[in-house]
Order: structure tokens, then C-alpha cells, then sequence
């Protein structure tokens, strides 16, 4: 149980910043990722970004995730649920434009026009507040892929196992705090999980380290 998103933010910088981390860039996805992104920026005076996910749900039903889709990239669907509904990625195209739209949005929104930090050559550590799924993070996963980091670092507090199962393999480093058998939300395992504001997200990147003042903390 943690007691806030900071407190969990805090504990995850301690053991990342024991590894061996070349130019890393913070990247939080928002809103919840936000507040824990911002301790381990700071313990690694990184910079920090933000990687903008939208969920696509079904059409009859919004709720239930058919696909995901990361700002800049194509969309990625669940295909069995595809197949078992017997609808085309086509299907969902109107969808797609506004999950587009609101990418846009949310980064004007947060970043008032400051450029996306190039990732080439770096180590880009991607976090959020826990994994429930992981159909977030796939998506995230093939964004990542098209900016060539040298090392991607996944870094929450909380998942199930399986989801950490089918996410290691994706990734250099995961780094979970807590991976309980008995899983049933990512807030039951806050004792505050207040909803993150859009000025909390904002707030927490004016306070990040600014780009180009990260350390190498690769061992030599």
C-alpha cells in the first residue's frame, strides 16, 4: 500500500537511481503518471516529457479498450477482440481522429508548445501510476521503437504479475514495486488516489529538470 502517488514517485527514484542509466528521459503518462514521474526526475535530474496514450473502446460499448493509440503513431487493436466482434481496424476511424485530436490537445494543454525531447541514444523511462492491463503500454511500446532509445526502463508501483509477465519482454528494465496475486484495481493499492488535476500535470513538468540538464549515471 502506498500513501500517495509521491510517495510512490519517491521509492521507485531510489532504486532507479542505482542503475546504470545513460541521458535518461523521464516520460510520464498522464494524468496519474505525472506526480510519480516528477520524484525520479529529480533524483536523476532528468528531463521530463510526457507520453500521450488514448484508449479506443468498442463502439457500443466506449469502456472496453479495442485498441490504444500514441500520439505521432499508428493505432494498435486488440485483435481478438476484433475477430470475435467481426469488426476492422477501419471500423474505427472516426474514433482514431478524435483519439488524435485529443493527443493534440493534451499537449498544448500541458506543454504550451515546448518541443517533444528526442529520445535517440537515450534511456527512456517510461512511468505511470500501476498497470492494470498493459494495453496502455503497448501502444507506448511501439511509439518507442520509432525514437530509438538506447534502453527503455518501465517503472511503476504496482501491476499484476501477468502483466508484468507479458511486459518484460518489451522493455530493457521493468521495475515494479509491488505485484500482488490478489490484484483487483491499480487504486486499491493507494491509501490517497485522488484524481490528478490538469494543473498537477502541468505543475509537475515546470518542476521537472529542464532538457539538457541530465546526468549520466552510467558506472564507469
Amino acid at each position: 500500500m502506498f500513501e500517495d502517488r509521491i510517495t510512490a514517485g519517491l521509492q521507485l527514484a531510489a532504486q532507479l537511481a542505482e542503475m546504470p542509466l545513460k541521458d535518461p528521459v523521464v516520460l510520464a503518462l498522464p494524468r496519474g503518471g505525472a506526480p510519480v514521474a516528477l520524484p525520479i526526475a529529480q533524483a536523476l535530474q532528468a528531463p521530463m516529457d510526457l507520453l500521450l496514450v488514448r484508449k479506443i473502446g468498442m463502439p457500443s460499448n466506449p469502456e472496453l479498450a479495442a485498441g490504444a493509440l500514441a500520439e505521432g503513431s499508428n493505432p494498435i487493436f486488440n485483435g481478438a477482440l476484433l475477430e470475435a466482434t467481426g469488426m476492422k481496424p477501419g471500423d474505427f476511424a472516426p474514433l482514431v481522429a478524435q483519439a488524435r485530436e485529443e493527443n493534440a490537445a493534451r499537449r498544448e494543454l500541458y506543454l504550451r508548445g515546448r518541443p517533444q525531447i528526442a529520445l535517440e541514444g537515450r534511456t527512456a523511462i517510461v512511468v505511470d501510476d500501476g498497470i492494470a492491463t498493459g494495453a496502455t503500454f503497448m501502444a507506448a511500446h511501439f511509439w518507442l521503437k520509432e525514437r530509438k532509445p538506447a534502453q527503455v526502463v518501465l517503472a511503476v508501483p504496482v501491476a499484476p504479475p501477468e502483466a508484468v509477465d507479458e511486459l518484460r519482454p518489451l522493455v530493457d528494465t521493468l521495475v515494479c514495486l509491488l505485484s500482488p496475486r490478489e490484484f483487483w484495481a491499480v487504486g486499491a493499492h493507494y491509501r490517497d488516489f485522488t484524481q490528478t488535476s490538469d494543473e498537477e500535470v502541468a505543475a509537475a513538468l515546470a518542476a521537472a529538470p529542464e532538457a539538457g540538464a541530465g546526468k549520466d549515471t552510467t558506472w564507469h
